[in-house]
């Protein structure tokens, strides 16, 4: 029998802490819990948990610093789970590491179903040199692409850009982060300009491209590649 994944919940909110508790143990989880930012970082160098719930408004440490604390060594997933709804707020998490965001209050069947897609995606191997989603196929090192077998033709930059996306697969990734990371600082605000691309690279592998199953818009926030 496999061993239970362990979630660690960052977040003052007693009643949160006891409705995650019930909910996650019922689905097969371990638990561990801090109530503050300071011993939240302990807890989650000690337990290593296989994924983080973080609050954002921790009455010690503001969530983003304890983010940011828990990104110079921490590489599974981070879920923001914070009463923060401004968008703002919520491209502040992802750009600085946060995989997903749910604003409170919440819908447990939605948090499971984050949580389920998180852990799937932190057990992939993101730098195989073969990437596999449903009919496509990406052969990193060779940069190259196919769907059901048959070679796409990409630029230079549509590859560099569908291959970031994929090795985020299930992480919803801001314009910001997406333009750094493909084009440099110099483009970070020029969201229109990654749409264009988007829109092209759709159209190459998408088996529909106005209904994406691959590369999901999160309105006003970014992009997420689908599993």
């Amino acid at each position: 029998m496999e061993a239970a994944e362990t979630i660690l919940v960052i977040d003052d909110e007693v009643q949160i802490r006891r409705l995650l508790e019930i909910t996650l143990n019922a689905n097969g989880y371990k638990i561990k819990e801090s109530s503050n930012g300071k011993d939240g970082l302990v807890a989650a160098a000690s337990h290593s948990p296989s994924l983080i719930i973080l609050d954002l408004g921790l009455p010690d440490v503001d969530g983003i610093e304890i983010l940011k604390k828990l990104r110079e060594w921490y590489e599974k997933p981070i879920l923001i789970l914070s009463v923060r709804s401004a968008e703002d707020d919520i491209v502040r998490a992802l750009d600085h590491g946060a995989n997903d965001y749910l604003t409170k209050p919440f819908r447990t069947g939605e948090l499971l179903a984050r949580i389920r897609s998180a852990l799937r995606q932190s057990q992939k191997a993101v730098d195989s040199p073969l990437l596999t989603f449903n009919q496509l196929t990406i052969d990193m090192p060779n940069h190259l692409v196919k769907i059901s077998g048959e070679l796409i033709k990409l630029t230079s930059t549509e590859f560099n850009l569908l291959a970031l996306l994929a090795k985020n697969s299930g992480r919803v990734l801001t314009h910001q982060f997406i333009l750094k990371e493909v084009w440099g600082y110099g483009y970070i605000d020029q969201t229109q300009y990654l749409r264009v691309f988007i829109a092209q690279l759709r159209k190459k592998i998408e088996i529909n491209p106005s209904k994406p199953d691959l590369i999901i818009t999160e309105s006003g926030i970014g992009y997420r590649f689908g599993e």
